[in-house]
C-alpha cells in the first residue's frame, strides 16, 4: 500500500488536542483561490524551484533528462509541459534550489514516523492528524493508516474539506476520534467561484458525521473581503449551532505568505495583492460574533 505525501511534520500543536504528528496528503478537489498550501493541490510529485537559492551553476540544466531546463537572462527556466519530476534536477542540485514536493510512502514507513513521538502524545493527549490537501483522495491510503493507528492505541483526527462521497467516510469512522472540517463559504454561488466545488456534499457530509456521534472542529479561513462579512459569518454560526458534536469553531486568519509558492510552482497567484492579514481588531469583531451564538470559539494559527 502506497501514498504520496508532501510532508510529514512532528510536533504539531494547532492540528487537534495536545502535541501531534500531522501527515499531509497531495491531492485535493478543491481548488481554493487563497490555498496555503499550493503544492497539494495536485495529485503527482512535482517540482519547486526556489529562485532565491539559486547560484546558477547550470548542473540541472546539464543533467535534466528531458531537456527542459535552460538558462535565460541568468535566471533558470523551466518547460513545465515535459517535466516528469523524476528529481533529477533537484539530485544535482548544490544549493537546493530545485525540489521535488511529494515523495512515495509506505504504511509501514508512516507508521514508523508516527510511533517515534508516541511517548509525547500519551503525555500531551495528542496524536496523528492525516492532512493534506484533502487525505481522502488517497482512501485506501487513508484507511490503511487509521486502522494500524488505531491499533497501536492512538488518537486519530482526519482534516477534510468534506468533498468526498459518504460511503467512504462511513468505512473509515469507526477508526476516527476527530474530524477537523472545513467551512469556507456558506454561499453556494461563492463557494463554486472560490474553491471550483459546490457546497451541498460539504453540509451534508458535516450533519451525518454530527449524527455518527464522532467529534468535530470546524475551521472557517476568515479572508478579508471574502467571507469575513457578516452575514456569511452569521450563516455558518447558524448551521453549526444546532450539530452537538462540534466542540470547536477554530478561525484560521488569511495570510498571504503562499504567494512565493505559487511563483516557485510557475503558477498564477488570483489573490489580490491588497487583501493582507486582517487585524487583531478584526479578528475580535468575528470572535464576538461566534461568541454570541456561544460556540465554542478559539483563534488558530
Amino acid at each position: 500500500m502506497i501514498g504520496t505525501l508532501f510532508d510529514i511534520r512532528r510536533f504539531a500543536v494547532n492540528d487537534g488536542p495536545g502535541i501531534r504528528t500531522t501527515i499531509f496528503f497531495k491531492g485535493c478537489p478543491l481548488s481554493c483561490v487563497w490555498c496555503h498550501n499550493p503544492e497539494s493541490q495536485e495529485m503527482l510529485p512535482e517540482r519547486i524551484y526556489h529562485p532565491n537559492r539559486c547560484i546558477t551553476c547550470g548542473a540541472c540544466v546539464e543533467n535534466c533528462p528531458q531537456d527542459g531546463l535552460s538558462i535565460e537572462n541568468g535566471k533558470i527556466v523551466a518547460n513545465r509541459d515535459v517535466c516528469i519530476a523524476c528529481s533529477t534536477c533537484a539530485d544535482n542540485c548544490y544549493s537546493e534550489a530545485s525540489e521535488i514536493i511529494g515523495q512515495m510512502y509506505s504504511v509501514d514507513e508512516v507508521m514508523t514516523e508516527i510511533l517515534k513521538d508516541a511517548v509525547f502524545y500519551e503525555l500531551s493527549g495528542g496524536g496523528v492528524t492525516f492532512s493534506g490537501g484533502e487525505p481522502t483522495m488517497q482512501g485506501d491510503f487513508l484507511k490503511a493508516l487509521v486502522m494500524e493507528c488505531k491499533e497501536a492505541g492512538l488518537h486519530v483526527a482526519v482534516d477534510t474539506c468534506g468533498q468526498v462521497k459518504w460511503d467512504y467516510l462511513e468505512e473509515i469512522n469507526p477508526y476516527v476520534d476527530l474530524y477537523l472540517y472545513d467551512l469556507k463559504s456558506m454561499d453556494p454561488v461563492k463557494h463554486k467561484e472560490l474553491t471550483g466545488v459546490g457546497l451541498d456534499l460539504i453540509l451534508e457530509n458535516l450533519k451525518k458525521l454530527n449524527e455518527s456521534g464522532k467529534e468535530i472542529w470546524v475551521r472557517c479561513p476568515v479572508i478579508p473581503t471574502i467571507n469575513d462579512d457578516e452575514d456569511n459569518l452569521a450563516a455558518v454560526a447558524n448551521f453549526v449551532q444546532p450539530l452537538k458534536n462540534v466542540t470547536q469553531v477554530t478561525l484560521l486568519p488569511y495570510h498571504p505568505s503562499a504567494k512565493a509558492k505559487y511563483e516557485n510552482l510557475g503558477r498564477e497567484y488570483l489573490m489580490d495583492d491588497s487583501i493582507q492579514t486582517p487585524s487583531e481588531t478584526v479578528m475580535a469583531k468575528v470572535l464576538a460574533q461566534f461568541d454570541a451564538y456561544s460556540l465554542p470559539v478559539a483563534i488558530g494559527g
